[in-house]
């Protein structure tokens, strides 16, 4: 991975659940299974991300820092029904597999 941003987004059972964009190093399309699979190994159930989302760029200020508010307007501009897209084009989310 080139990089991740990590935002909170509203859920109407828990407040908030957490959304994780992934911007992958070039040439790399990440699964959406593979990078469930890797966070459950490594995070707390309850830390793992919700929704992923692959991005090409970040959002970014003049000083190079990732603009999460831009990110998670993204995500909420999708709506209450987020689909599952394997490839992202600005925002794509992905829900969790069943377990």
């Amino acid at each position: 991975m080139a990089g991740v941003a990590v935002v909170g987004v509203p859920d109407p059972k828990r407040a908030e659940q957490v959304a994780a964009f992934v911007r992958p190093a070039p040439g790399q399309t990440p699964a959406p299974g593979e990078l469930f699979a890797y966070c459950r190994e490594h995070l707390a159930p309850h830390k793992t991300p919700r929704y992923r989302t692959v991005l090409e760029e970040f959002p970014q200020t003049p000083s190079g820092k990732i603009q999460k508010f831009v990110l998670r307007e993204g995500f909420l501009a999708q709506g209450p029904d987020v689909a599952i897209r394997a490839e992202g084009s600005d925002i794509a989310a992905a829900t969790p597999p069943a377990s």
